[in-house]
């Protein structure tokens, strides 16, 4: 009986304890239901309420929890009141930043202007017509100098990556069209002197210096069509359809090739009839060199360019035979009234040798025996 009692007057105190807490539950919920009060007019509000000192920081409160409760989670006793003027205070909050950043100076337009310019430009690094002819053209100007003026094997003290660098750059600002324009007319003018020069040669002088000048221009054009490679891609084929070595191979040919072609070939012709008047190599790369200008040029001497460019005359036929022995008989007493005898000097010396090894074979077999 007793442990009965016990259990019941437990069971009352709990269930007294969850009725207390419920009540509290309810009543905190009703306070948060109930309606809020109208906000008072602005006038009776004072003004040290109304608008708090900059920097204030509002004061809020907070309502605790305790976690250890039976009901895990609720407020353990009913909340505080809310604030009537909470939602006026928060907006006077707003109006007072609002008014401190208004204080604050504006920035002006030319401010903001030129600092959206400099960033722009800084972005994009623009290059302007006067950037282009004040400080890249002259370092593109020089390198070609240099490149066009050096002798076959000569070391030049100029950066490729940096002059390569130039180019891209014009080209990316749309300069492409001013770049190869002036780059025409630094070829020309070049030329130009070349072919002065060369008409003050003397005849005996006349092939050699040609051969030189020819050769100088084409070693030149191997470093200076890679270094504009860029727009050589993207403007000259693209909006010319043309090619840059083509175009720099038809500036030789135009001012220099052409004046002098009528003065050089007669030239060629009575060296090549003289053996060793001028060096084969000095005939073979001019010769070589005024086909690749302009291959119609074979018609002024076939023969010659024949016997350095293959296919150059028709194919030999059979009925000609006689005719090619004439020219190569020809040909040999022509070496021969030059004083060209060291073929049969050879043959001699040949036959001479021949004798005493044959004589020495004999003697060292008889000696054998």
């Amino acid at each position: 009986m007793e442990e009965s009692m016990e259990e019941e007057e437990g069971g009352s105190y709990e269930a007294m304890m969850d009725d207390q807490n419920h009540n509290n539950w309810e009543a905190a919920v009703d306070g948060f239901r109930q309606p809020l009060p109208p906000p008072p007019p602005p006038s009776s509000i004072p003004a040290s309420a109304r608008e708090p000192p900059a920097g204030q920081l509002l004061a809020v409160p907070v309502v605790s929890v305790d976690r250890k409760g039976p009901k895990e989670g609720l407020p353990m006793g009913p909340p505080p009141p809310p604030e009537a003027n909470g939602v006026i205070m928060m907006l006077k909050t707003c109006d007072a930043a609002a008014a401190v950043a208004k204080a604050a100076p504006a920035p002006t337009a030319s401010s903001t202007i030129n600092i959206n310019t400099s960033t722009s430009k800084f972005l994009m690094n623009v290059i302007t017509i006067e950037d282009y002819k004040s400080t890249y053209w002259p370092k593109l100007d020089g390198a070609i100098d240099q490149l066009l003026t050096q002798s076959p094997g000569d070391y030049i003290p100029i950066s490729y990556e940096q002059i390569y660098s130039c180019v891209y750059k014009c080209v990316c600002q749309q300069h492409s069209e001013q770049m190869y324009s002036d780059l025409i007319k630094k070829i020309t003018n070049h030329l130009e002197r070349v072919s002065k020069e060369l008409q003050a040669s003397p005849p005996d002088l006349y092939i050699e210096r040609f051969n030189i000048a020819l050769g100088q221009y084409m070693g030149a054009l191997q470093s200076i069509v890679p270094l504009f490679i860029y727009m050589n891609k993207f403007y000259i084929e693209t909006k010319l359809n043309r090619d840059l070595k083509d175009d720099l191979i038809k500036l030789f040919t135009e001012h220099v090739a052409e004046k002098h072609i009528y003065s050089l070939m007669p030239l060629l012709l009575e060296a090549q009839s003289t053996p060793f008047q001028v060096t084969p190599s000095t005939m073979a790369n001019i010769v070589k060199g005024l086909y690749t200008l302009r291959p119609e040029w074979v018609q002024m001497a076939p023969t010659l360019f024949s016997k350095f460019i293959p296919n150059i005359l028709p194919p030999a036929v059979e009925s000609e035979l006689s005719e090619y022995a004439a020219q190569d008989q020809k040909f040999q007493r022509e070496l021969i009234q030059n004083g060209f005898t060291r073929g049969d000097q050879s043959r001699k010396r040949a036959g001479d040798e021949l004798a005493y090894n044959s004589s020495s074979a004999c003697a060292g077999s008889r000696g054998y025996r």
